[in-house]
């Protein structure tokens, strides 16, 4: 976020909305540590109390859940409209807000997102680090969010999605990638953008092996969404060959459907 106009995103993130009959699930987040120094500073913005943006982070997506939630927040031309008139951002997509997911690296992020009204989602890093698992630490993170989300007293439900590494082996070039390579793949403590972290684990497994092993994750029992990271550079069709092979083997043990118009859900993790 610390690189958009969140009034332009908006009618962006609206016009695709209503080109694709209001399917867009929309994840958005201050954004992940990167090779620019303040490199938001080159595209026009700054956040001259923190040098990590969060501040302006956030400052923009209220402006960008203002507008699509249609509140009229332009100054309309008074010869065309009369005094005191003020304008929505166009288009207008209704129920786009309940479709916009906040990233949370913290369990305090967390309950700021469910305070915000937005779904949540967690991915294989989160910057804290207590000496917990990684599945219970966003766990704890679920929880938070889902009270405070009771808390602040919103008329629907969210979702809240974690992310995973899980590769099924099912042929040798699965087992040449992964399964050679899985001992010693476990959770990761590290320091990212000047932060005491803690990385998720890789799973990598026969799929009985990753199904024992998911049941016993506590994030993912937890979660309403499970989305699969997968290695971009190994190609389109070993890729499709590692969710097909999620969707086929390991997905239905564990009461899932794969949603052929986004990621693997269940309401009964």
């Amino acid at each position: 976020m610390c690189y958009e106009n969140p009034l332009y995103l908006a009618e962006e993130a609206a016009a695709l909305d209503l080109l694709s009959d209001q399917r867009v699930a929309l994840g958005i987040s201050r954004g992940s540590p990167e090779p620019a120094d303040q490199g938001w500073e080159s595209f026009g913005y700054s956040d001259s109390d923190d040098a990590k943006a969060a501040n302006m982070a956030r400052d923009k997506f209220a402006q960008f859940l203002s507008a699509i939630r249609g509140d009229e927040i332009a100054p309309a031309d008074p010869m065309q409209f009369g005094p005191d008139t003020k304008l929505r951002v166009e288009p207008h997509s209704p129920g786009l807000d309940q479709r916009v997911w906040w990233g949370a690296g913290t369990a305090a992020t967390a309950e700021w997102a469910a305070a915000q009204g937005v779904n949540m989602m967690s991915s294989t890093l989160l910057t804290e680090a207590t000496g917990a698992s990684f599945g219970e630490l966003q766990r704890d993170q679920i929880d938070r969010y889902r009270a405070a989300w009771k808390s602040a007293g919103h008329d629907w439900t969210p979702r809240v999605s974690v992310s995973r590494s899980i590769f099924p082996i099912t042929t040798n070039l699965d087992d040449l990638y992964f399964g050679r390579r899985s001992d010693g793949q476990g959770d990761q403590i590290g320091i990212i953008d000047g932060t005491r972290s803690t990385f998720g684990k890789t799973y990598a497994g026969e799929p009985d092996e990753l199904i024992e092993a998911l049941k016993a994750d506590p994030a993912v029992e937890a979660a309403d969404t499970v989305l699969l990271t997968i290695p971009s550079q190994l190609g389109v069709d070993y890729n499709l060959h590692i969710l097909e092979s999620f969707a086929s083997y390991v997905a239905p043990a564990l009461g899932w459907q794969p949603n052929t118009s986004g990621p693997v859900t269940g309401s009964t993790m």
